[in-house]
Parts: C-alpha cells; sequence; structure tokens
C-alpha cells in the first residue's frame, strides 16, 4: 500500500464523506431513470468542481492543485465505491494531455476552465469495440477526419483530444463533430464520436498518445479498486445477516475461505494500482510495465468480486432492486476500457522480453 501523506488522507477520507453522503448508489439509480443527455448529474459536477477535484492534476498557475495521480486516484476510489457518476476521471486524464502538450494557446483556454468544472474534457481514442492504439484518424490542413467508436463522456464533453495516425489533437466540440450516443450495459455515457473536416489543434506525437492511454488505464484501475472493496464488503455484510439452513451464511467455512479468497486478491489489486499511480506521479521508466500489471491485476479481481457478489447474494442478487448486477455490469464496462487483462499480460510479458 502507498504511504499517504496528511494531505492525501483528508482528501480520500472527504471523497469518501461526500460520495456516501451526497452520491450513495440511489442517487446512480435516480440518474439511470433521468437519463440526461450530458450522462451526469450538473450540479453534483459543480460541486466536484468547486472542491477542486477537477484539477488534482493541473499545476496551481492553471488554476488546480497538482495533487498528483496517486491522489486522483484516491478520488476516483471513493466514487467508484459507490458507482457515482461524474466526468472526473476523463476530464483528469484529458487536461493532462493539455499540460503535457505543446500548444501554449490550448493551455491558456482550456485548462483554467477543466480545473474549475466548468467545462468537460475526453480522450477520443479507440475506433473499434477492441483497445487498440492504431487508429486511421488522419489531420490535413489542420482539420481531423475520422470516428472513434467507445469515447466515455463522450455526451457531455465540450473538448474532446484525439487520437490521429501522428499524435494527439485537440478538437473543441462544434458543427463538425457529431456524437451519438451508445446504449451500454452500465447505463453511464459513451458515444460514437465523427469528426468531419472539424479544427484540430495539435498537442503531441503517437508517445503522448501512449502516455495517455496508460494515465487513463491507471486511473480506471482505481475506480475499479473502489468497486471491488465496495462490492466485498456489501456482500461480507450480506453474509453476517442472511440466515439459511438455521445458520448465519457467515459461518459455513466454504463461504469463509471463498471471501477470504477475495480479500487477498483485494489488497494485491490495492498494491498494483497505487504502485502505477505513484510510478506516473515520479515519473518512472516503467511506467507502461506498472500500468498494465494494475489494470490486468484489476480485471481479473473485479470480475471475480462482482460475479462472487452476485452468486453469495443469491437469486435476489439476479434482481434489479439489489446493487450486485449494477457492479457487474460497470465491472464488464470497465475491463473492456483501455485494454482488458489478456490484453495487458500479453503486453506486460512483451514488454518484459517475452
Amino acid at each position: 500500500m502507498a504511504a499517504l501523506n496528511d494531505e492525501q488522507v483528508m482528501l480520500r477520507d472527504m471523497a469518501r464523506e461526500w460520495a456516501n453522503n451526497e452520491s450513495p448508489v440511489t442517487a446512480f439509480r435516480k440518474l439511470r431513470e433521468a437519463a440526461p443527455a450530458t450522462g451526469f448529474d450538473a450540479e453534483a459536477w459543480g460541486v466536484i468542481g468547486q472542491m477542486g477535484w477537477a484539477g488534482i492534476v493541473i499545476s496551481e498557475e492553471y488554476g488546480g492543485s497538482a495533487f498528483g495521480y496517486l491522489s486522483l486516484g484516491l478520488v476516483v476510489e471513493q466514487l467508484g465505491r459507490n458507482l457515482a457518476v461524474s466526468p472526473l476521471s476523463s476530464t483528469a486524464v484529458a487536461a493532462s494531455a493539455i499540460v503535457l502538450g505543446a500548444s501554449e494557446a490550448a493551455k491558456q483556454q482550456w485548462l483554467p476552465r477543466l480545473a474549475s468544472g466548468e467545462a468537460i474534457a475526453t480522450l477520443a481514442i479507440d475506433e473499434g469495440a477492441i483497445h487498440d492504439l492504431s487508429v486511421r484518424s488522419a489531420v490535413a490542413d489542420g482539420r481531423l477526419t475520422g470516428s472513434k467508436a467507445f469515447v466515455a463522456e463522450g455526451d457531455g464533453a465540450d473538448v474532446f483530444v484525439v487520437a490521429t495516425q501522428d499524435g494527439l489533437y485537440l478538437v473543441e466540440k462544434g458543427e463538425d463533430v457529431t456524437v451519438s450516443p451508445r446504449r451500454m450495459a452500465d447505463s453511464r455515457s459513451h458515444a460514437e464520436v465523427r469528426f468531419d473536416g472539424a479544427p484540430a489543434e495539435r498537442l503531441g506525437g503517437t508517445a503522448l498518445t501512449a502516455k495517455m492511454a496508460d494515465y487513463a488505464a491507471a486511473v480506471t484501475a482505481a475506480e475499479m479498486l473502489g468497486m471491488a472493496d465496495s462490492a466485498f464488503h456489501q456482500t461480507l455484510d450480506y453474509l453476517k445477516q442472511r440466515v439459511q439452513f438455521g445458520q448465519v451464511l457467515s459461518t459455513f467455512q466454504a463461504l469463509q475461505h471463498r471471501m477470504a479468497k477475495m480479500l487477498t486478491e483485494i489488497e494485491l489489486m490495492r498494491s498494483t494500482v497505487e504502485g502505477a499511480l505513484e510510478a506516473i506521479d515520479a515519473g518512472r521508466s516503467d511506467v507502461d510495465q506498472a500500468v498494465s500489471l494494475a489494470k490486468a491485476t484489476a480485471g481479473e479481481t473485479l470480475r471475480l468480486v462482482s460475479r462472487e457478489m452476485v452468486q453469495l447474494f443469491g437469486g435476489v442478487g439476479m434482481t434489479d432492486e439489489y446493487d450486485a448486477g449494477l457492479y457487474m455490469k460497470r465491472a464488464a464496462v470497465l475491463e473492456a476500457m483501455w485494454g482488458n487483462a489478456a490484453y495487458h499480460r500479453d503486453r506486460f510479458a512483451r514488454l518484459n522480453g517475452y
């Protein structure tokens, strides 16, 4: 586990308290029924902006706090525990692309707005159903043409950080950008985005594209960590009060073994996820390996815990009245985003010469 400083502990605790009080799973259910066009609660996002979470990885010069990716991961983890819906992850990583990019004009125009939560940004990289950094989109004469198949938070984004054949470009939503919502199992914002000669500002080359994909995978793994931890404790609480065959379920040794396995896997998951976030903050040369290790572990562990949650809840776990199915659906989507466990196991092996 990472050694947190006082500021990080305070940030984590504040995020957990806010999520528990203002954005429990019931808030996600209400949002799912309301189905706003942007895919998130604008009022809740405004509060997140006021608390400064949107600017955690943006420097103070542009209105952020520069707390780093471990701090961002701590907040995202707490939101993930309750399936809280917000464009925080996508906006933060897209902001990092602008921070590391070559356009000073883009920094001046967008970073203060992203740090305050006034604007929403997202990465638009994958052109198919499987994560792949090989893209066909291209820029000619400063205008971008192409499409991105699955863009998280694409419905409400004001600006897109788009991967092309020669790197990353910044594209503002306008008449040359068409957003088509996609209905996914997790009932969250995903969209197909088409660019038809949209004005584009260059941020950097393909190395920046790869770096941002790693950053996005690490933050996604942090959300998965929060979900796994919450799903585990909800299952444990249920087993402690559910009576079957005249005994509380938690007294059955076979179920105790299953819970013990999940707990150890979650602790391993925490080590790899926090390790990847720390590697990003330290600017280490093995960030790519740390991220692949974290995302592969996160995918396998959350899949295990979310499915065990459904099974150990029994018949009610299959109903929408209980939250188990919500965690399993979100888990399936997050595992596929930015490369699934198989993709990252293979990548980790290749990075180590196998």
